[in-house]
C-alpha cells in the first residue's frame, strides 16, 4: 500500500499539508502539481489564493497571502502575513456541553498514587529542597549533592530521589504586586505538591521574599512535612548545608511510610504541554493528546491547556466551549493583556512561532495555535485560572502562562498537575520534577533519531493509525506513568534546571 504524500484537512482549506519531502511536479489535487520541492510538513496552495485573500487551514484563518499564491506554491514566509485583524465569533458558552461521564462499555480507570494528608494525590515521592531567593540557591543544590552522595536513599528504596529546585528570583523585586503574588503561589505549590511527601524551603535571610511571610500568607505550620532554614541565621553557607543534610535524614524515613495504593484516575491533574512544534503537531500528537485528555475528563480527573500566546487566534475555539459566557470572556481578557504586554515590551504576538517552528512548517501564530489548543480535545472549559493559582474544579480548565515551556509548566505544577505529556515535533529536550513528563514525537523520524527522549511515536497517524488508537494508547501510558513507570526524561535525569517561574515584573 503507497502511503500518502499529502493531506487535506478541511474542505473549506486552500492549502493542503505535504506529509513527506515532495519533488517538483509531484501531483497533489487533480491536475495541480507542486511548482518546487516542499519539505514535508508544509503546506502547497491546493487553489488560487489572491493577495490579500485568507489562507485557511483546518477551516480556520492562518494568515493573509503577500502575493498572489498559484495551486501548488508552497505557502509559507516568503508570501503569508498576518495581515490586518479580522472578526472572531466568540460566541461564548455556544458549544459548552454537561459532563457527560464514562461512555458505555468504558470502565473506570485506576492508577497507582500516593494519598497524602490533605486529601490529594501525588503520582511520585520525592523529597523537594526549595530556595526563597537565588543566593540561597547555590546552597540548595550543595545540600542536594551533599545528600545524594552521602547514601541516605539507600535504605530507602520507596523514595523517588531527593530534589533541589533553585531559582533567580526573591529579591531586587517590589513587596508587594503581581510579580511578587506570581512567586508566592509558585512556591506554596511546590512547597505543598503532592509528589513531594516532605520539603524544605532554605533562604538567604534578608530577602524580599521571606519565608515567615510566605507561612504567614498559606498559614503553613513546620513539622514533618515542611521545614526551613535560613543562612545568616543557621551561620552561614556550611553550617547550613550540614544542617540542611541533617533534616532531610530525619525526613527520610517519613517519606518513606508513604505507600502506593489503587486511586480513581478522577485524582489525576494532567498539565497539556507542546515545544518545538512542527507541521504535523496540529495533526499527530496534539489531536491525539486531546483524545487522552478528552479520556481523563470523563473519568472525573482534570486537564489544564495553557501557553496564552499560543492560542491567539484560536481563542474563539475554546470560549465556544466555555461552560458560561463569563469563562469565555476570561480567555479574551488574557489575550487582551497578552497583546498589550507584548506591546509594552517591543515585541508582538506573531515574534512567536520560533525558527525551528517555521523550519518545521507552521508560518503564523494563528497556524501554530490551531494545532496547540487541539491539545485540549473537546470537553467543555470549566475554569480559567492565573499563573500558578491551585486549580480547584475537575474537567477542562485553562491557565494563563507564557509560551516557554520550562515557565508554562512550572505554572501548572504549581498549580497542582501530577503527571505531564508534552508533544513536540522538533525533538525538545525537557522533563520536569517532581512531575513525569511524557514525551510524544509529532513524527516518525524524529522518534527515530531521539529514541532516549521521546516515550511515544505519534507519527504512525499519518500511516493510517487513527487519532482515537493512539489517545487511547496516550491514555494507558499516562496511567502506568503515574502509578511509577518511568519515563525516558526521568531516565535522562531531567527536571533541575527546567523549574523556572515566571517574572514578569520590574528587577530592581
Amino acid at each position: 500500500m503507497t502511503k500518502p504524500q499529502i493531506l487535506r484537512l478541511n474542505d473549506a482549506d486552500n492549502i493542503v499539508v505535504a506529509i513527506a519531502d515532495l519533488a517538483s511536479g509531484t501531483p497533489v489535487e487533480g491536475a495541480v502539481r507542486t511548482l518546487r520541492r516542499i519539505p514535508r510538513g508544509h503546506k502547497i496552495a491546493s487553489h488560487p489564493i489572491a493577495q490579500g485573500a485568507p489562507v485557511r487551514k483546518f477551516g480556520q484563518i492562518i494568515g493573509f497571502a503577500g502575493t498572489d499564491i498559484a495551486p501548488g506554491d508552497w505557502v509559507h514566509e516568503q508570501n503569508v502575513t498576518m495581515g490586518g485583524d479580522f472578526e472572531r465569533d466568540y460566541a461564548f458558552a455556544s458549544e459548552a456541553r454537561p459532563h457527560e461521564g464514562l461512555r458505555q462499555g468504558e470502565v473506570p480507570a485506576h492508577f497507582q498514587g500516593f494519598r497524602r494528608g490533605d486529601g490529594r494525590v501525588g503520582t511520585r515521592n520525592y523529597i523537594g529542597i526549595l530556595s526563597s531567593v537565588n543566593c540561597s540557591a547555590t546552597v540548595v543544590d550543595y545540600i542536594a549533592d551533599q545528600a545524594v552522595r552521602s547514601g541516605m536513599l539507600d535504605d530507602y528504596p520507596d523514595i523517588d530521589g531527593i530534589v533541589a529546585l533553585p531559582h533567580g528570583q526573591g529579591c531586587g523585586m517590589a513587596s508587594k504586586g503581581e510579580s511578587y503574588d506570581l512567586l508566592a503561589r509558585t512556591q506554596w505549590g511546590y512547597a505543598s505538591h503532592p509528589n513531594f511527601a516532605a520539603v524544605l524551603l532554605v533562604g538567604l535571610g534578608c530577602e524580599v521574599f521571606q519565608i515567615a511571610r510566605l507561612k504567614e500568607t498559606y498559614g503553613i505550620a513546620e513539622g514533618d512535612h515542611f521545614q526551613s532554614l535560613t543562612i545568616q541565621d543557621t551561620g552561614g553557607t556550611r553550617r547550613t548545608i550540614d544542617a540542611g543534610v541533617e533534616r532531610l535524614r530525619d525526613m527520610l524515613p517519613v517519606a518513606a511510610r508513604a505507600r502506593r495504593e489503587a486511586v480513581p484516575a478522577s485524582e489525576l491533574t494532567l498539565a497539556l504541554q507542546c515545544g518545538g512544534s512542527d507541521g504535523y503537531s496540529g495533526l499527530t500528537a496534539n489531536p491525539a493528546l486531546g483524545i487522552a485528555a478528552d479520556m481523563l475528563v470523563r473519568q472525573g480527573g482534570t486537564a489544564i491547556l495553557s501557553e496564552t500566546p499560543e492560542i491567539f487566534g484560536a481563542e474563539h475555539l475554546l470560549t465556544r466551549r466555555a461552560e458560561t459566557p463569563e469563562i469565555g470572556r476570561k480567555i479574551v481578557d488574557l489575550i487582551d493583556w497578552w497583546t498589550d504586554y507584548t506591546t509594552r515590551n517591543g515585541g508582538e504576538m506573531n515574534n512567536n512561532p520560533s525558527p525551528g517552528n517555521k523550519a518545521g512548517g507552521l508560518t503564523t501564530i494563528l497556524e501554530k495555535s490551531l494545532g496547540a489548543v487541539a491539545k485540549g480535545g473537546t470537553s467543555t472549559l470549566r475554569g480559567v485560572y492565573r499563573y500558578a493559582e491551585r486549580i480547584d474544579r475537575k474537567g477542562f480548565v485553562y491557565m494563563d502562562t507564557p509560551g516557554y515551556d520550562p515557565v508554562a509548566a512550572t505554572g501548572q505544577v504549581a498549580g497542582g498537575a501530577n503527571v505531564l505529556c508534552f508533544t513536540t515535533g522538533r525533538g525538545s529536550a525537557y522533563g520536569c520534577k517532581p512531575v513525569p513528563s511524557i514525551k510524544l514525537a509529532t513524527n516518525t523520524p524524529l522518534f527515530q533519531r531521539m529514541p532516549d527522549d521521546m516515550d511515544i511515536n505519534c507519527g504512525d497517524i499519518v500511516e493510517g493509525v487513527s487519532l482515537e488508537e493512539k489517545g487511547a494508547e496516550i491514555f494507558d501510558a499516562i496511567l502506568a506513568v503515574a502509578s511509577g513507570q518511568k519515563t525516558k526524561s526521568e531516565d535522562l535525569g531531567y527536571g533541575r534546571n527546567e523549574f523556572v517561574p515566571w517574572q514578569i515584573g520590574a528587577v530592581m
